[in-house]
């Protein structure tokens, strides 16, 4: 380390937007704390891996970076955090070059643990007891963190009760707990003063929000950032179906910055691969949820997971859930190939797929969603539509995204960027409207 020049971090997001949200937490503790902030793929002093656990290819990839921020600069400080760092913390410890392992919380002691570290040459940090942890950790975002972009996540929940038969995330980020509604706010409104018009509401389990608290749930959540001036749009993350009841629906389509885009995961359109997977719907109560909120939202924007040769799915049982995908309309199917997961349930059941039929209906999952997304996007040909400009695609021509978070293509100025501008859509395919400015 170079005595008298601030030490240079860097950091990279492996994984979920939680972790893209809780790595930005950990650069502003470090920036705060006089930390050089620099790119990833520079030399640093320290570097931040914030990991992803999901699959066995999140495991291997989390691997791979660790090694490679060694090889950028063999005396730094590589601190394995997330989610892989949690459930792994040996393995990870014994991984070439790694100085500390942090796992999945105490986010805010990211800069002792690394001071503490360069003043000892030897690493006295433990991945936390996850399974302990009661209440959402107080930590905050720097007030710089999303400045110059146009749409800004919000964390508001960590953890997940569920355990469904194929996740570890339970395992990796402990039981449910959220976010004081006053913290949310004050971290709202310092979004909006930073020129943020759109808000993500993100966490592992949106749908809990509220349930470990008093007098706050996720509707007046909502309803209070609704309020905030500066922010124009509001969005929910991937939100259980049952959560998606009248009550609830009723309260939100009242609130006009509220997108017309659900991201409900369904997984399975098969009810008994359904219960295999210990979800807690069936094929019926998910398309009531869809029908109310098609009811309140007639143009509204529907996208899903699903999971392609789960254990023991015949091909009658993959049918059954392709055909009730269909019968949704969704404008995307986001399809994955069953990955069994060490420490899953699913990993040891019997009639594991082989890898090349979970190939051939993830293809048919993935034909079936451009052909629906293609559908979705065409029927707003000759409409005007509000959309929020976000970045460059080409010289003189911008991307953004309406509110019903439809990729919009269109020529207009660098002025146009996080400005919400109306735009007549003359074409569209599966991923991509395009269009052209109406003027005011």
């Amino acid at each position: 380390m170079s005595a008298g020049k601030p030490l240079r971090a860097a950091a990279l997001t492996l994984g979920c937007k939680v972790n893209a949200y809780d790595t930005e937490v950990m650069l502003g503790l470090l920036s705060k704390a006089g930390y050089e902030i620099v790119p990833f793929d520079s030399e640093a002093d320290v570097y931040i891996i914030n990991t992803c656990t999901v699959t066995n290819t999140g495991d291997k990839k989390s691997r791979q970076m660790a090694r490679r921020a060694a090889s950028m600069n063999s005396r730094a400080v590589i601190a394995l955090c997330g989610c892989y760092a949690q459930v792994n913390p040996e393995e990870a410890k014994n991984i070439p070059g790694v100085s500390l392992v942090l796992g999945s919380a105490d986010r805010g002691r990211i800069v002792d643990a690394i001071d503490r570290f360069i003043a000892r040459g030897s690493a006295s940090e433990e991945s936390a007891l996850i399974m302990d942890k009661r209440e959402y950790e107080p930590v905050f975002l720097s007030s710089g963190a999303f400045s110059g972009k146009t749409r800004a996540y919000l964390k508001i929940e960590d953890g997940c009760h569920n355990f469904c038969s194929y996740c570890i995330i339970p395992y990796a980020r402990g039981p449910a707990r959220s976010r004081r509604p006053e913290d949310a706010l004050a971290e709202a409104r310092r979004l909006a003063s930073g020129g943020v018009k759109e808000i993500v509401l993100t966490g592992i389990h949106v749908a809990s929000y509220g349930k470990d608290l008093k007098n706050a749930d996720l509707a007046g959540l909502i309803s209070k950032i609704h309020e905030i001036d500066g922010i124009e749009r509001l969005r929910l993350s991937s939100i259980e179906p049952g959560f998606m009841d009248s009550g609830f629906l009723e309260k939100i389509s009242a609130l006009p910055k509220v997108c017309c885009h659900f991201h409900l995961s369904l997984q399975s359109g098969c009810d008994k691969t359904l219960k295999a997977m210990n979800r807690r719907y069936d094929t019926h109560e998910y398309s009531q949820s869809i029908d109310r909120i098609r009811e309140r939202y007639p143009e509204a924007n529907l996208t899903t997971d699903m999971i392609a040769g789960f254990p023991g799915e015949t091909e009658e049982d993959f049918m059954e859930s392709y055909e009730f995908a269909r019968q949704m309309k969704f404008s995307k199917i986001h399809a994955f190939p069953y990955s069994p997961k060490k420490g899953t349930p699913a990993a040891s059941f019997a009639g594991q797929i082989p890898r090349a039929e979970k190939a051939r209906r993830q293809a048919l999952l993935l034909e079936l969603s451009d052909e629906a997304g293609k559908a979705y996007h065409s029927q707003f040909i000759g409409q005007s539509l509000p959309v929020l400009f976000e970045c460059e695609a080409d010289t003189d021509i911008y991307d953004g995204h309406a509110a019903n978070y439809m990729k919009v293509r269109a020529a207009c100025s660098a002025s146009a960027v996080n400005q919400i501008l109306n735009v007549k859509i003359v074409s569209a395919g599966k991923d991509l409207a395009e269009g052209e400015i109406v003027q005011r």
